[in-house]
C-alpha cells in the first residue's frame, strides 16, 4: 500500500504507481476546475491541478486537489513569488501543455495518467540534471517545492498526513520515526 512518505520520494515512484494502477484512475477522474485562478490562465491552472494531484496523490489521506494545493500555488504566484519565480512557474506550466500537445495532441490535463507521469518524470530528470550542472533552476523543482509546501501547510496535510497534537505536552527531542509513524506538524 502506498503511503504519503512514498509519494515524496520522487516521481520515479509515481512511475511505479502507474504500473500498478494508482495514477491512471486519478488522472481519468479529473473533475472540472472548481476554482477561479488569480494569476494563471485556465489551461495553466488545469495543468497545475493535474500535476499537483500526481505529485501528492490521494491515498489514505487527502491528495493535493482535496487539500486545495493548486489554489495555494496560484495564490503564491499572484502574491508571494518574485517576478522571475512567478514567470518560471507560469512558463513551465505552459510548457507542460505545449509538450503534451506536441507528443499527444492534447493539453496536459487531458492526457492519461501514464502520459502525464511520463512527462513529469522527464521534467524531474531535467531538474535533477540542471541542479547537478549548476544551471538555472528548472520550473519543475519550483513546482514540486510549492506543491509540497502547500500540502503540508494545508489542514489535511498538517493534521492527517502528519501527526498533530494541539496540546503536545512534554517535549521529547530525539524520537525514532518508527515509534511515532509519521512526522509531526509544526
Amino acid at each position: 500500500m502506498l503511503n504519503r512518505r512514498d509519494a515524496f520520494r520522487g516521481l520515479a515512484l509515481t512511475m511505479g504507481m502507474v504500473s500498478v494502477g494508482f495514477a491512471g484512475p486519478v488522472a481519468a477522474a479529473l473533475p472540472p476546475l472548481a476554482w477561479t485562478p488569480a494569476a494563471l490562465d485556465a489551461e495553466q491552472a488545469r495543468a497545475l491541478d493535474a500535476a499537483a494531484e500526481l505529485i501528492v496523490p490521494k491515498t489514505d489521506t487527502p491528495g493535493a486537489r482535496e487539500a486545495k494545493v493548486p489554489q495555494f500555488v496560484d495564490r503564491a504566484v499572484a502574491t508571494y513569488l518574485d517576478k522571475p519565480q512567478a514567470e518560471l512557474l507560469k512558463t513551465g506550466l505552459s510548457q507542460m501543455n505545449a509538450d503534451a500537445r506536441a507528443a499527444h495532441g492534447k493539453a496536459f490535463a487531458e492526457l492519461t495518467g501514464a502520459q502525464q507521469t511520463a512527462l513529469l518524470s522527464r521534467y524531474d530528470q531535467e531538474a535533477a540534471a540542471a541542479r547537478k550542472a549548476w544551471k538555472p533552476r528548472h520550473f519543475f523543482s519550483l513546482l514540486k517545492e510549492y506543491v509540497t509546501i502547500g500540502y503540508f501547510i494545508s489542514e489535511p496535510g498538517a493534521t492527517l498526513a502528519l501527526r498533530y497534537e494541539p496540546a503536545p505536552g512534554e517535549y521529547h527531542g530525539c524520537v525514532p520515526l518508527a515509534e511515532i509513524g509519521r512526522a509531526w506538524a509544526l
